[in-house]
């Protein structure tokens, strides 16, 4: 019985100096109040099963002591707009390290999904050298077995393909569904397999780019699937927003590429796969790419739309599909709104992740309290990540307005500074917000208690 105890004693006291270093780790990982709060609560009424689960799912940035972790990104020095005209976002960024906006490019905008997927066929079928494509989601239906066919041909005429997918994103889609790409002489990589993996499982890659040849480049928020591109239009079709982009700015993309596909695959590829790229003829437009993710000390991109917010005179307007934020970019917006900026957050009514459908209430109607206009999209899933502040900028690409993507992703975003684009975005959100309904009315007791407690979940997922 002595032994027992004795047993039951040790067992207590290294199950509590386990859980102690734990929290301590999980206070050094400079996540959000929101994030270190739940992942200690968990650790503390489950301790066992809490320190496994958070080692497991929880890291949040790359540690440099582990050699085989990914490393930060080095995007190449390009002529940049000078300091004396850049924005002050812009000038922000440079004083974190990420190199300036660039001049010269000439970007156009896919409104709908059978644009996105006929710019995505273009991009392959012209492909004469190499063709480099990264996504979150990859799914074996009529549109991915479509992309793999396109594909394996471009393989087989001797062009270098690279496809690297996120191993959670692409789930039920294995590498049985490439095998026709790769028996054809294409490469592909899995993003952190759930296995073997390179550090956490949580921490996965969000990032949608598409290069070819190195001169031209498709980005935004589309993944590859029938939810999200196609030929002809569908009932179910999400709305989302990508881009085509030629000029310097492709450079950068490549550079991303080049560092995801190394940690990935281990094959390292030479600068020759990130061309510098001359402003394109008649290209007017100003970009400035920007990456976030665990492979950065800071969290650049939260710390940028913050400034953005705080910066606006007019107006700020926000599309994305789940809106889960901290209360520091919550309070931003409301002090915006009372400001007399015009601020306005539209999301679909009913989103394809019921615990951000519960974990968002209680954020919108404290904004619409503030005088925030709530626009919720009635016909289906709005997919789209985009802001627009003013007249001066613009940002488009793989970020969601929640906690997971701000903070855990391996995210990119275009930013632009040139007024003509940001108009044009503007108008991509008025011509959802037509089918959009104003508010969001109040909720009973019973639905109050499961919001509290998706936002006390959320920030751990």
């Amino acid at each position: 019985m002595t032994d027992v105890l004795l047993v039951i004693h040790l067992t207590y006291i290294i199950s509590m100096l386990i859980g102690i270093l734990t929290a301590m780790h999980v206070v050094q990982q400079g996540r959000t109040p929101q994030a270190m709060v739940a992942w200690l609560l968990f650790i503390i009424f489950v301790p066992i099963i809490g320190v496994v689960v958070y080692f497991m799912f929880g890291i949040r940035k790359s540690s440099k002591s582990f050699e085989h972790l990914k490393q930060d990104i080095s995007l190449t020095e390009l002529e940049t707009v000078p300091e004396s005209e850049a924005h002050q976002v812009d000038m922000l960024l440079r004083n974190y390290g990420l190199s300036g906006a660039t001049r010269g490019n000439n970007l156009r905008l896919c409104w709908t999904g059978e644009d996105g997927y006929r710019e995505l066929c273009e991009l392959i079928d012209s492909s004469e050298h190499f063709i480099h494509i990264e996504t979150f989601v990859f799914f074996a239906d009529e549109v991915g077995s479509d992309i793999i066919n396109r594909l394996a041909k471009k393989a087989e005429e001797g062009v270098e393909v690279r496809l690297l997918v996120d191993a959670l994103g692409t789930l039920p889609s294995t590498r049985r569904t490439f095998r026709k790409l790769s028996r054809a002489g294409g490469h592909v990589s899995m993003f952190m397999p759930l296995i073997h993996y390179h550090g956490s499982t949580n921490l996965r890659n969000h990032r949608k780019i598409v290069i070819s040849d190195g001169t031209k480049v498709m980005a935004g928020g589309t993944n590859i699937a029938t939810d999200y591109i196609g030929p002809v239009p569908t009932a179910t079709r999400w709305k989302d927003l990508s881009f085509i982009v030629e000029g310097p700015a492709c450079c950068h993309y490549a550079d991303i590429f080049r560092s995801d596909w190394h940690f990935a695959s281990g094959e390292e590829l030479d600068t020759s796969y990130s061309p510098r790229q001359s402003a394109t003829e008649g290209g007017s437009d100003t970009l400035q790419i920007v990456p976030s993710g665990p492979d950065f000390t800071r969290d650049i991109l939260y710390n940028s739309i913050l400034d953005i917010i705080y910066q606006a005179r007019d107006s700020i307007w926000i599309i994305t599909p789940y809106f889960i934020p901290n209360d520091s970019l919550s309070t931003a917006l409301r002090v915006a709104s009372f400001r007399g900026v015009d601020v306005r957050v539209l999301t679909p009514s009913k989103s394809n992740h019921g615990l951000a459908n519960l974990a968002r209430g209680p954020y919108l109607r404290d904004l619409q309290d503030a005088g925030v206009q709530v626009k919720l999209y009635k016909p289906g899933m709005v997919h789209a990540k985009v802001m627009t502040v003013d007249d001066d900028f613009a940002m488009i690409g793989s970020t969601n307005m929640d906690l997971r993507s701000l903070f855990l992703n391996y995210e990119v975003s275009m930013y632009t500074y040139s007024p003509s684009l940001v108009e044009q975005t503007r108008k991509w959100y008025t011509h959802l917000e037509v089918d959009c309904e104003t508010g969001v009315g109040k909720v009973g007791h019973g639905r109050e208690f499961l919001e509290g407690m998706s936002q006390i979940i959320a920030p751990i997922l």
